[in-house]
């Protein structure tokens, strides 16, 4: 018997309240984010994009459908039970690094292991050797502010992946950067992605990088539409 996806979202609606009246940017949303899978998720800003990845991070409540990870239906826990899922099985990156300026690279991707009681020296191991992965050896003891763009965000890339979850949720991880340095940090992610066996699935309006995921949706009128990819390998 094959394992269920990682991440399935069945039937999701959200809707927001407005002087106009309710606004529905997900009507019955259906998807499948299996291990080792890079998914891509398009669409102009205000299409839902966030909103789903927010249902499907437990972030934030559907107006009504199901999340379930590894075929287990979370979306209606309590929030204690959804905080441990997130901290435990789901990872998140977004568009702005969000490092601490005080922590150097290492103690950044160390902070979610130390949150979930992990001794400083495991923490720092960890963090380390993920660091090393991303191609940030020799940047360990730096601070934010002195790293550049595109290290900063591998550091982000790096401390969603320390609690080693399950799921990845990215959201526009490269729309701060120029194209060179968005495509050292989308090759950096999917090679990670692919040598962990995390499922992943990543917000983008970049069209180049989308032709390199394994699958790509576009939001659209509150649908997922399933579009063709280059199918590149890097």
């Amino acid at each position: 018997m094959s394992k269920p996806p990682v991440l399935s979202v069945r039937g999701l609606t959200r809707t927001y309240d407005t002087a106009d009246g309710g606004l529905d940017v997900l009507k019955g949303v259906d998807l499948d984010v299996r291990a080792g899978e890079v998914v891509g998720l398009i669409g102009p800003s205000g299409s839902g994009k966030s909103s789903l990845l927010h249902a499907a991070g437990l972030l934030e409540h559907p107006t009504a459908g199901e999340v379930l990870i590894d075929g287990d239906a979370v979306g209606g826990l309590p929030e204690r039970a959804r905080t441990h899922i997130r901290l435990a099985s789901i990872g998140f990156v977004y568009q702005f690094h969000h490092l601490l300026p005080e922590f150097d690279a290492r103690d950044n991707v160390a902070l979610p292991l130390r949150i979930a009681g992990y001794r400083q020296v495991d923490a720092r191991a960890r963090a380390e050797e993920l660091l090393v992965t991303l191609g940030l050896g020799d940047r360990l003891t730096h601070q934010p502010s002195q790293l550049s763009g595109g290290e900063r965000q591998r550091v982000a890339v790096a401390r969603a992946l320390a609690n080693r979850p399950r799921l990845l949720l990215a959201d526009e991880p490269t729309g701060n950067l120029d194209p060179a340095t968005s495509q050292t940090v989308f090759e950096a992610l999917h090679d990670v992605v692919k040598r962990t066996g995390v499922a992943a699935l990543i917000a983008t309006h970049n069209m180049e990088l989308a032709g390199h995921m394994d699958r790509v949706f576009a939001l659209k009128d509150g649908h997922l539409e399933e579009r063709p990819t280059e199918s590149h390998e890097y």
